[in-house]
């Protein structure tokens, strides 16, 4: 396996020296929310030197479960990951065009299940495609591998397990502050946030489309209390870009957060689910 990166991320760069290296994997991660436009159709168009693709709706979630994207069962993660040859000393770098709103989940998902061999490329295609670098339409194709999905325990949370750690635990969205404050809800039937969660939104871990430093993102989440909690559980809408501030936990140094699978659209399905509205964390 090629060696881990200081850090889950990587740069274009280093992707550009690994990119003979039979065990680097590249994912495209492209998928939009809203819109007419299909992350596939944009793969087929142009993607990075040998990358595969993955949907991240149909293929990193799996129904029925809790809220709109629950997590694969191993099972089926591990047979994803074998079809686009992703074996044990594989290193799969994630990417997207959202600044790794998506490709966060996938790396998320490979940490979950035991695959120590996992990044996110910085900056995504468009800084790829800004720094002058190819894309290719050839459709790539991989033997098979062996790809065991092994889930860490005490690593997902449930709607009953945030409720019975609320008191204890820094509850944190990572949505926008207008979603967060219930201004609109464009997805799911209520609006609002979680009593007592604090709002870190994820777009806000990245300046000019590139993660922060380590030092800028441990301030965000030293001042909701993240260092000194013995329990930090993250949630978005679904379960997607939670994984963007685990990501940033991660890099800032700050580990063991949860991620609360079903997410805010879990949460106000129940009828008698409380609700906090305003800029306030009740």
């Amino acid at each position: 396996m090629i060696p881990a990166p200081e850090r889950p991320l990587v740069s274009p760069e280093w992707v550009r020296s690994h990119l003979t290296d039979s065990t680097l994997r590249l994912v495209d991660c492209r998928w939009y929310l809203t819109g007419s436009k299909s992350g596939r159709l944009e793969y087929e168009n142009g993607h990075l030197p040998g990358a595969v693709f993955v949907d991240v709706h149909t293929e990193l979630a799996e129904r029925p479960g809790p809220g709109r994207h629950p997590l694969p069962r191993p099972e089926t993660f591990a047979r994803l990951m074998s079809r686009i040859g992703v074996g044990p000393e594989t290193f799969v770098v994630a990417y997207d065009d959202a600044g790794g709103a998506n490709a966060a989940r996938l790396w998320w998902l490979l940490d979950y299940f035991g695959h120590a061999g996992a990044a996110v490329l910085d900056g995504g295609l468009p800084r790829w495609v800004a720094e002058g670098r190819p894309l290719e339409s050839t459709l790539p194709s991989y033997p098979p591998a062996n790809f065991v999905a092994q889930p860490q325990p005490g690593r997902v949370v449930d709607r009953v397990g945030v409720t019975d750690r609320a008191a204890d635990a820094v509850l944190i969205d990572a949505r926008a502050a207008e979603r967060y404050r219930g201004d609109f809800e464009p997805f799911d039937p209520r609006a609002g946030h979680i009593p007592g969660a604090v709002n870190v939104p994820f777009a806000d871990n990245l300046e000019q489309g590139v993660f922060r430093p380590p030092d800028a993102l441990k301030e965000r989440f030293v001042e909701v209390g993240a260092d000194r909690s013995p329990q930090v559980i993250v949630y978005c809408g679904s379960g997607v870009t939670a994984c963007h501030d685990l990501l940033a936990l991660r890099i800032a140094g700050i580990s063991g957060a949860l991620l609360y699978e079903g997410s805010w659209s879990d949460w106000c399905s129940d009828p008698d689910a409380p609700i906090g509205t305003g800029s306030g964390s009740s």
